[in-house]
């Protein structure tokens, strides 16, 4: 019998001995009382054999005997010997009629000492891919944490654009770390000096590709695509088609990349002694042309592949993190804890229940639009309760709770001279644990617990984190309001 069979029956024992109840034993035992009243009557029926499972110490009936075992064992190192254990297993079903899954002859060949002759797939034939064979066709992009200021400034993230055809860089931005505004502003800066590429290849980051394990929205389900991220839809929005990598080596040429510039870049930028962000991004325009000069192989086919940006294509619009919010009853909507008050225009006079999109842009404003006009906007008041949590107004905010005194400060608030200091208890809290307001408590007279200038008063704080409470005895001369009862 184990331990938790012995509890069992002891909890059964003052169950009939009446020292327990039927819900207080059914709450020690963690079942229902229904299962109480089941074990009582087996008890009463059995005694201590009913106090174990039934079917403790049976085999399963799935179990598989030792003769299939060894039969196993014996065709795995003799006949059926270099096999693997998929092989094994259909030779077990079809010639000796043993139908038992893959998993369980893995177990019983790993028991005896058996290994599977193949234990990893044979290496794969790998070759490089040719270039594309003109410049624009293909981009490959990526970002690099690296301490490129080596400590003399923050750490620094460069994302950077790489011609496939050509090996040059199309473009290159530095960023705190990376993000999807980050991506925005190096994909601005490629179609603004060069053009819109055909292709662009990328990892399969969140930034690019929505996470398969997030739950699609009623709205993705009718469309039967995923809404794509802030970059991919400016992938769309250009005509650009967006390649996700599948490893870091399907995009080999921008992380070697990388590796060029964390030698050569950081030397650079050590040299003019970049200090701040702009500093280093005034280095990195230098030294693109001479990077480009220095590394750029010529295409297969001359000329350019970049599209110019198509007439009416506003790129500040394109290039930006679109946010939707639907408009509340006072026409207000709220972004990043502001509230926004959306003003009334030619064509519309309110926009109660509507969906309008929140354009953050690269120079750091935001508009907002509803279809393809702009909504005038200004900042809201701020809400009342926003001014009663400040404490601006309404009553005022409850007293901290006291500190945890140390026995150095037990009773360091009492005047008695003669007698001996009063005491500093814990307590298990009476109150709610999210009270924080200070509470006076008068116990029952007990030794050393009186003082000689006031009748004793203890100041009670409840502690949400600990759920207990302090009690202090203080003179009431140093609490104002105390009454002293």
């Amino acid at each position: 019998m184990t331990t938790q069979d012995q509890v069992r029956m002891m909890t059964l024992n003052r169950v009939l001995d009446g020292a327990l109840t039927g819900v207080e034993a059914a709450d020690q035992l963690g079942v229902s009382e229904r299962q109480v009243r089941r074990r009582l009557a087996a008890y009463r029926r059995l005694g201590a054999a009913a106090i174990p499972h039934g079917n403790r110490g049976r085999p399963p009936g799935h179990t598989v005997t030792a003769a299939v075992r060894e039969r196993v064992v014996e065709l795995s190192r003799t006949t059926s010997a270099g096999t693997n254990d998929s092989h094994l297993c259909d030779l077990l079903a079809e010639r000796e009629g043993i139908a038992r899954s893959r998993s369980t002859v893995r177990r019983i060949r790993r028991a005896a000492q058996e290994t599977s002759p193949r234990q990893r797939r044979p290496p794969q034939h790998r070759q490089r891919r040719e270039r594309r064979v003109q410049e624009g066709m293909l981009l490959q992009v990526d970002g690099s944490p690296h301490d490129w200021l080596e400590g003399r400034g923050p750490r620094l993230s460069l994302l950077a654009a790489i011609d496939d055809a050509t090996g040059t860089i199309a473009g290159a931005v530095w960023r705190a770390q990376a993000d999807s505004l980050g991506d925005l502003e190096l994909l601005a800066q490629i179609v603004t000096e060069r053009g819109r590429p055909e292709a662009v290849c990328h990892d399969r980051s969140g930034i690019f590709v929505p996470h398969a394990p997030a739950r699609e929205t009623l709205a993705e389900q009718v469309a039967g695509e995923r809404v794509p991220r802030q970059v991919g839809r400016a992938f769309a929005a250009f005509g650009i088609a967006a390649i996700a990598a599948h490893s870091p080596q399907a995009k080999g040429r921008v992380e070697r990349l990388f590796n060029t510039l964390q030698d050569r870049l950081v030397v650079e930028l050590r040299l003019a002694g970049a200090r701040t962000q702009a500093e280093a991004g005034a280095v990195l325009a230098a030294y693109r042309p001479r990077f480009n000069a220095t590394f750029a192989v010529p295409a297969t086919v001359p000329g350019s592949a970049y599209r110019p940006l198509a007439p009416g294509m506003d790129l500040r619009q394109v290039c930006c993190l679109i946010d939707r919010r639907v408009v509340a009853n006072d026409d207000t909507i709220q972004v990043a804890g502001q509230r926004l008050q959306l003003l009334p225009g030619r064509e519309r006079g309110t926009y109660v229940r509507a969906t309008v999109e929140v354009r953050r842009h690269l120079d750091g404003t935001q508009s907002v639009w509803h279809g393809d006009r702009e909504v005038a906007w200004q900042p809201a008041p701020a809400d009342a309760r926003v001014g009663r949590a400040s404490g601006a107004g309404g009553r005022a905010r409850p007293p901290a709770p006291l500190a945890r005194p140390t026995r150095a400060s037990a009773g360091a608030g009492c005047q008695a001279t003669s007698r001996s200091p009063c005491q500093t208890l814990w307590v298990p809290s009476r109150w709610r644990r999210t009270s924080t307001v200070a509470r006076t408590y008068v116990p029952r007279s007990r030794p050393g617990s009186s003082c000689s200038r006031c009748p004793a008063t203890w100041i009670v704080s409840s502690l949400a984190t600990t759920r207990r409470s302090i009690r202090q005895h203080t003179c009431r001369r140093s609490i104002p309001g105390a009454n002293g009862r």
